[in-house]
């Protein structure tokens, strides 16, 4: 048995982010404490994204009240699956947090910022030992992204590699614009080119699903999924489907993400570990489960930080690459007392 604690926080970005779906100025959501009857302590967030398909703030809120004080770890059934994010959040917080014995460091790619800002950013970070680079598009008109492409390709370090990141933001026609111009270029992969909700009907759904194994198997360039990709369901679903490009994975909104990560494992699918934007907390069990994944790894999408106006609650710096000590250093009693 387990006392369960929680804190709400509402945090600004220390400098806003644009995407597709807009600006994002301030992260939302929850941390969890969980002690048991020997002392030891364990934590977890609950990194909602409602935009992006998960529960709200105040849903996994209710869920936690609803809980009530004390909470035992087979109770974890008790909680929605649609609430996948406190489900993760109190998976984490009753793991051990235990590193693979012969972990090494992972790379990470480096988040560059929409528009021709970018063009300013590769140099830097390149000369800081970056090797991969994560680039939003999907933000400025379309003929205006293209004609930056090939400055931003031009000025890659040897051996560099592109992520395109549209957030779901094109139609077909652009989609396949920027795939016929990236089978030239050094583009690791395009992730989530064309995106639809559930709420939008079945029918657009089915279709805008169609037109990704589509594009897919047209183009030479992997394609990634990100915003299809909420929790375990929709891993599951794209599995059965015969998906065989990247599964961009967010341990904070798979709920069991041990459970989807052996099925992923099992299928040799290509991962790719990202962040949600959470804090320490939510980022040191994400990275505790990239460096557990078995299959190759990928440069982490983890190149984030610092992140949040308050600094004490980013994760580790953002480097070329990250170590597994990195991870087990962040201290989340900390970060809970700074929200205090």
């Amino acid at each position: 048995m387990h006392r369960l604690q929680y804190r709400r926080y509402r945090l600004p970005f220390r400098v806003p982010l644009r995407t597709a779906h807009g600006v994002w100025t301030e992260r939302e959501g929850l941390l969890l404490r969980l002690e048991d009857e020997t002392g030891r302590v364990g934590w977890g967030e609950a990194a909602v994204l409602p935009w992006f398909g998960t529960e709200t703030a105040d849903e996994a809120e209710a869920a936690c009240r609803a809980l009530g004080e004390y909470f035992d770890g087979a109770e974890l059934g008790r909680v929605p699956a649609g609430l996948g994010c406190l489900r993760q959040a109190l998976t984490a917080a009753l793991d051990d947090g235990a590193m693979p014995a012969a972990a090494k460091p992972l790379p990470v790619a480096a988040l560059l910022p929409a528009g021709r800002t970018a063009l300013l950013r590769v140099g830097p970070l390149a000369e800081a030992g970056y090797r991969v680079f994560k680039w939003k598009v999907g933000v400025e008109p379309a003929g205006d992204e293209l004609a930056l492409f090939d400055d931003l390709c031009a000025r890659l370090p040897d051996g560099g590699r592109l992520r395109l990141d549209a957030n779901g933001a094109w139609d077909r026609r652009t989609a396949e614009k920027w795939l016929e111009r990236a089978a030239e270029r050094p583009v690791e992969f395009v992730e989530q080119p064309c995106f639809a909700k559930a709420s939008h009907g079945a029918d657009l759904l089915r279709r805008t699903e169609d037109l990704l194994l589509g594009l897919a198997a047209d183009y030479p360039t992997p394609l990634a999924l990100d915003e299809s990709l909420v929790g375990e369901a929709d891993v599951g679903r794209w599995l059965e489907r015969g998906w065989r490009g990247v599964f961009v994975l967010k341990p904070s909104l798979c709920g069991e993400v041990g459970a989807t990560m052996a099925r992923l494992a099992a299928a040799k699918a290509m991962v790719v570990f990202s962040s949600a934007l959470e804090t320490a907390v939510g980022a040191k069990a994400a990275l505790t489960a990239a460096f557990r994944w078995p299959g190759e790894p990928r440069a982490l999408g983890f190149g984030v930080w610092p992140l949040f106006a308050d600094g004490r609650l980013d994760g580790p710096p953002a480097a070329p690459f990250l170590r597994p000590e990195d991870v087990q250093r962040i201290n989340a009693e900390a970060v809970w007392s700074a929200l205090s």
